[in-house]
């Protein structure tokens, strides 16, 4: 199965889709010293979050898909040079609303979870037509 949307991202900075099926995609990223925050190399939660965020979206996998909403939890932190892998699966559909759970985590322990609403559209949000 191939990646229909954010064909554009930096996967330095989100990560790289390792596994795609319909309506389940794995990203993962290895962090680095451009995600620091401080001089003890935390990485700042946004590097997490846009990781588990375009898990989400590749999960959904539309070239329309947009973020509506997050519900997240940030459980532990993240130093640079530790690898995650985000874990998402398209849990509901209803009509153009899917609601997409992911899970990212490094090794087995989780670091971040959320529940991301996803709207897919009928054209881009920029105002582009679906060709």
């Amino acid at each position: 199965m191939n990646c229909t949307t954010h064909l554009a991202i930096n996967t330095d900075l989100c990560g790289t889709v390792t596994a795609l099926e319909e309506g389940r995609c794995v990203v993962t990223l290895t962090t680095t010293s451009d995600m620091a925050a401080d001089a003890q190399q935390l990485v700042h939660g946004g590097f997490v979050f846009g990781m588990a965020d375009y898990a989400a979206m590749c999960a959904v996998n539309d070239p329309y898909v947009v973020l509506g909403a997050a519900e997240t939890s940030f459980l532990k932190p993240v130093r640079v040079g530790e690898t995650l892998t985000a874990e998402a699966v398209v849990e509901e559909v209803k009509g153009k609303k899917r609601m997409v759970p992911v899970t990212v985590r490094r090794g087995v322990e989780e670091v971040f979870k959320g529940t991301f609403t996803c709207f897919v559209l009928e054209s881009h949000v920029l105002g582009e037509s679906k060709a």
